[in-house]
């Protein structure tokens, strides 16, 4: 997703910050930073800031911001995609981030898998990542599924299912 946009999220969107991570997308959030921060390293790294605070919009005036007004993270998420007319990101991108902090995911090897997962879902299909910075360790589960189905309600064709999948360009954001 080398071309995909870098997101700086607000405190008040940590939610849409997972959401965005689960999609691939690359986006920074850390409720306690400052909002005049926040804005410096938005702009300082090319980020798009996605923001509820108008204040901030107006008197900071980021160099790429959408304002957020929705509640519902997956309608602030097709609400995104939507301001910045997002194309579906390639399933392959999908859970490749770590969904608390950000990081890119590490493949775990077959062997070292085994002792990492729990007893119940050792035998689940799919890779097996885990993150560098916190350790956390993500699999192929029902919760997947879950998820890749909840974006698919709101935004048909992003759930990441491969009979979906229509562009044959890669899939990446413009």
């Amino acid at each position: 997703m080398s071309t995909a946009p870098r997101f700086a999220v607000d405190a008040m969107l940590g939610r849409l910050a997972r959401w965005l991570r689960m999609l691939g997308y690359d986006a920074s959030y850390d409720a306690a930073l400052a909002d005049p921060v926040l804005v410096q390293r938005a702009n300082a790294q090319g980020r798009v800031l996605l923001t509820r605070d108008r204040l901030l919009l107006r008197e900071l005036k980021p160099q790429r911001a959408v304002e957020i007004r929705h509640d519902q993270p997956l309608q602030q998420l097709a609400a995104v995609v939507e301001a910045l007319s997002l194309r579906p990101p390639h399933p392959a991108t999908h859970f490749t981030r770590c969904l608390l902090c950000n990081t890119p995911l590490e493949a775990v090897p077959g062997g070292d898998a085994l002792h990492l997962l729990p007893a119940g879902v050792l035998d689940v299909p799919g890779p097996v990542r885990r993150c560098p910075t916190c350790a956390r360790v993500y699999w192929e589960g029902s919760h997947v599924r879950r998820m890749r189905d909840a974006v698919e309600q709101v935004l048909p064709g992003w759930g990441g299912f491969e009979a979906n999948w229509r562009d044959n360009d890669g899939g990446a954001s413009k």
